[in-house]
């Protein structure tokens, strides 16, 4: 019961937070000004959120004396961490039209270790290079995952622009080009946290396996995806890209992403014990 609240608590504030934004956005006025300051009582609350968000995590991922990580608490730790990131960056530039993604998302994510908790115990969980690799993949993923919501929402609002109808829940949004600088700036870093993840990686398997390089389906895909995103930042330097050309760029990239790891331990975890 206790684990269940843990999870409930951060689900209903998200939740909470994405309805009182759909209620701001319905009562707004059709010609109110765009990109109104986050308020500070919201503010708090999602901070409140991701604390006990992260409460829950520590929970699911430190039972005991252990180290356990599967595909429901993979991806709640992901959009917890963007979720962090996305908070910090709304101190600096207005985002508020990214919480009609951001709360549904945090909601969700909240509740998938009570669904799919994972019974993978880590090894090597106390090994400072196993730890610094995991952290850097972390941020990597997350920044990606945050990357990834950003450009499913640029691509909704520049249909809508384009047909000439702009909802209210996407009225808070910044302008496209403001979105689209941001969206570049969070893949640039992720890249780089990107590239970190894959050297720290071959410098952890030559410690485990006593070996630099071990060609699995993790490691492919991940390479798949940096360098899609290393050609995504190579043609924005080179000639400019924007618009669909990098938003399909950055969705592929996050596929082959989450491909590396979150689908593997699905499978493993969802589909090959449900179909024993």
């Amino acid at each position: 019961m206790r684990t269940i609240l843990l999870h409930l608590v951060p689900a209903s504030l998200y939740a909470a937070l994405g309805v009182a934004f759909w209620r701001s956005c319905i009562a707004r006025p059709a010609g109110a000004a765009k990109g109104i300051c986050m308020p500070t009582r919201e503010r708090l609350l999602l901070l409140v959120a991701m604390l006990a968000h992260g409460v829950a995590l520590h929970a699911s991922i430190f039972p005991a004396d252990q180290m356990r990580f599967g595909f429901g608490v993979a991806i709640s730790l992901m959009v917890w961490l963007a979720i962090c990131f996305y908070w910090v960056e709304t101190l600096y530039t207005r985002l508020e039209g990214l919480h009609a993604v951001v709360m549904p998302a945090g909601a969700l994510a909240s509740l998938l270790p009570l669904f799919f908790p994972g019974e993978h115990v880590l090894a090597n969980a106390t090994s400072p290079a196993f730890r610094a690799h995991f952290v850097i993949a972390m941020l990597a993923y997350s920044l990606f995952t945050l990357a990834a919501l950003h450009a499913m929402l640029m691509s909704v609002a520049g249909r809508q622009l384009h047909n000439a109808r702009f909802s209210r829940l996407l009225a808070g949004l910044p302008p496209l080009l403001t979105m689209e600088a941001l969206l570049f700036r969070l893949i640039g870093i992720a890249f780089i946290l990107l590239t970190l993840t894959l050297i720290s990686g071959v410098m952890f398997s030559e410690t485990l396996f006593g070996q630099a390089f071990r060609l699995e389906h993790k490691t492919l895909f991940a390479l798949v995806s940096w360098l899609l995103f290393g050609a995504l930042l190579v043609g924005r330097h080179l000639w400019g890209w924007r618009g669909r050309v990098a938003l399909r760029w950055t969705l592929a990239g996050f596929i082959a992403l989450m491909l590396a790891y979150v689908g593997s331990r699905f499978v493993i975890e969802v589909v090959l014990q449900r179909a024993g």
